[in-house]
């Protein structure tokens, strides 16, 4: 049963006591993404997530902070969202004090000492390089800057080579100042604990002044980023993202639009794969996917394809929006999504650390809990006049977007062949 409390310095503590698992979650998200920075300190949220394991009071070092986790079997490690950051330690019941003394004393006695800020550059370098040499990664970050512009929203969290290159122990913590504050902070615990305990372990590690951040991120600007984003690029595979604006996580339709997806593209029974894929073997991988946000979203298919075919693999995705706008999805078709998507559900929260993260991250956005129960009946409830609905909303032809990766350079070309 989902349990809340709130301390009195403002650290919401969430809790779900998780039958069948003996073991435990602890999750700590932060509203800290990426769109709280400006182009000056653009990277400074995903490199301060790397900075959090370089020691801080109790364990001094990476070596020491790996060490306290490993001496109990556990696991740990953290991600930097659009809205919002994430350290977890998952380890078993009885060691559950270890997490919180470890990720207790990583948020909040950091030092950011400036011999492994220097260490950690090229770290982040390197996978900065990565990114640019890995087009699967590359493309979802140039469709989002053409649906979203040139603002924190179309930006890609891993920054800037200028700003990763000279950033200083004063920049990680005036910005830990500003935002990693009790108020702005959840801790989620799931698993094999009860709520009691949770609470009493949290008030005893997370010890912060009463304090609320000191930074708002931006609303998200009607920018257009354009229709066409081309990297021109030497690969033995063409890497295309073919899509259009979505909507919102608070949008009536955030269900609707997420079961379209399924059902274009969303697995290996889906249209995209069966027709594109199997039936004509244009692509290597395919798949339809959403990403919603506060105030924003995307739906965009990505796929891999030959590089001689790369024209009729894209008429071919554009078909398959075109046929969900012009006629309805048979009852049937729709039932398969929603089971897809229910049984999915089902499966990833048996894992303490998937709850954990569903929990807090309704906690932290919204402040308040959806329990899977509810997103349940919310998939229920879409209809097929609702999915109907939704694809002429949002795959309109006016609207479409097109990432290429690849060696092409003929931009023309592949503006003209946006149409339905």
């Amino acid at each position: 049963m989902f349990r809340k409390t709130t301390l009195q310095n403002g650290l919401r503590v969430v809790t779900e006591k998780l039958p069948g698992t003996k073991a435990v979650t602890m999750l700590v998200l932060v509203g800290a993404g990426s769109r709280y920075e400006e182009q000056k300190n653009r990277g400074i949220s995903h490199f301060l997530e790397h900075m959090f394991f370089k020691g801080a009071e109790r364990f001094k070092d990476t070596k020491e902070v790996s060490e306290a986790i490993d001496s109990v079997g556990g696991i740990f490690n953290a991600f930097t969202g659009k809205e919002y950051a994430g350290y977890f330690v998952k380890v078993a019941g009885e060691s559950v004090g270890v997490a919180a003394d470890v990720l207790s004393d990583m948020l909040i006695n950091s030092k950011f000492v400036q011999e492994e800020i220097e260490k950690e550059r090229g770290v982040i370098l390197e996978e900065y390089n990565m990114y640019q040499d890995t087009p699967m990664y590359q493309i979802g970050w140039n469709f989002e800057q053409l649906v979203f512009g040139d603002q924190p929203m179309g930006w890609d969290q891993i920054g800037t080579k200028e700003f990763i290159k000279n950033v200083t122990q004063k920049d990680f913590a005036d910005y830990k100042k500003l935002l990693y504050t009790p108020e702005n902070s959840v801790v989620a615990i799931t698993g094999n604990i009860e709520h009691d305990d949770a609470v009493t372990l949290v008030e005893k590690y997370f010890v912060m002044d009463e304090d609320k951040k000191k930074l708002e991120f931006l609303p998200m600007e009607a920018k257009n980023g354009g229709k066409l984003s081309m990297k021109e690029k030497k690969t033995e595979q063409a890497h295309i993202a073919v899509g259009f604006p979505g909507y919102s996580e608070e949008h009536e339709d955030h269900w609707g639009i997420k079961l379209l997806s399924v059902i274009l593209g969303g697995n290996m029974s889906s249209r995209m794969f069966l027709g594109v894929r199997e039936a004509k073997g244009l692509a290597y991988y395919i798949s339809t996917s959403t990403d919603s946000y506060i105030d924003g979203g995307v739906l965009v298919t990505n796929a891999g394809v030959d590089l001689t075919r790369i024209d009729e693999a894209i008429k071919g995705i554009i078909a398959e929006y075109k046929k969900v706008v012009d006629e309805d999805v048979p009852e049937k078709e729709l039932k398969k999504a929603k089971s897809y998507v229910k049984g999915k559900m089902v499966l990833s929260l048996e894992d303490s650390e998937e709850f954990a993260h569903l929990l807090a991250k309704y906690e932290l956005l919204h402040g308040e809990i959806k329990t899977p129960d509810e997103i349940m009946k919310m998939i229920d409830k879409v209809t097929v006049a609702d999915i109907r609905r939704i694809a002429k909303d949002v795959l309109r032809e006016d609207l479409m977007k097109l990432a290429v990766i690849g060696p092409f350079t003929d931009e023309k070309h592949f503006e003209e062949l946006l149409k339905y």
